[in-house]
């Protein structure tokens, strides 16, 4: 496994971006190491948050429980990404469940830890605030998705989403090695398996992706960010017909 404390991944993290050699040093210092293997969880949905963590290599996926029993997939991270915010601002309980796609590494801080370096570092301070805005935004961005876009555009978004995070660029386009299922897609989009399999099909056959065991790859990511913003049956140059 990799180094639960590489400089190198951490300091690429919006958490520790932009902080002097002899301050990220301190941070990483004061760091627990933290590695967990495949299908384990480094915690879950409404117990205590006492730990920040940022992922040095892997994939984690969150994911909710509804009122109701239905286990929604929220959004899946990768290296760099900080998850269990909310151990920030203490007394607070986790919103969602952390789960290891496959072997993870990751560094932890305390939540008394981390009142401590907020305190002595003002721009870890600043960088935490602007991730949290980050996340409030991306949440009103997911709402306003589910509010007021068709089926098909959520789930050109939620690729989209996912290529930004945690694509790879290839020769044929952009690659999201990752075990996502087609029910993982449905979950991010609020639709049902039936829905989100047809879809993807219909964008497979136009060859705007290709899907296989463990991966999906973006072909065409003009067209892709065409369909996200262009409602179903509406004409646009950059989004055949055939393709939504």
């Amino acid at each position: 496994m990799s180094d639960p404390a590489d400089p190198m991944v951490l300091r690429t993290s919006v958490l520790l971006r932009d902080l002097a050699p002899a301050d990220l040093a301190h941070v990483i210092a004061t760091g627990r190491p933290y590695q967990v293997r495949a299908g384990a969880f480094f915690f879950h949905q409404d117990a205590p948050a006492r730990w920040l963590y940022v992922l040095t290599a892997g994939r984690v996926k969150f994911s909710q429980i509804t009122p109701a029993g239905v286990l929604v997939l929220v959004r899946v991270g990768g290296p760099g990404d900080p998850f269990g915010a909310v151990a920030v601002l203490g007394d607070a309980l986790h919103p969602a469940s952390a789960q290891a796609v496959g072997p993870c590494t990751a560094l932890g801080w305390e939540s008394a830890v981390i009142s401590t370096l907020l305190e002595a570092h003002p721009r870890l301070a600043l960088n935490t605030v602007r991730f949290l805005a980050e996340r409030v935004r991306e949440l009103q961005d997911r709402y306003r998705e589910l509010a007021t876009q068709q089926a098909a555009q959520r789930r050109a978004h939620a690729l989209l989403r996912l290529a930004a995070q945690l694509g790879r660029p290839v020769a044929a386009g952009v690659l999201l090695d990752l075990p996502l299922t087609r029910q993982d897609l449905a979950e991010l989009t609020g639709t049902t398996l039936f829905t989100a399999s047809r879809t993807l099909r219909r964008w497979e056959q136009a060859g705007l992706i290709q899907s296989g065991r463990a991966r999906i790859l973006i072909r065409d990511l003009a067209a892709l960010h065409a369909l996200a913003e262009t409602p179903a049956g509406v004409e646009s140059a950059g989004a055949p017909a055939s393709l939504r």
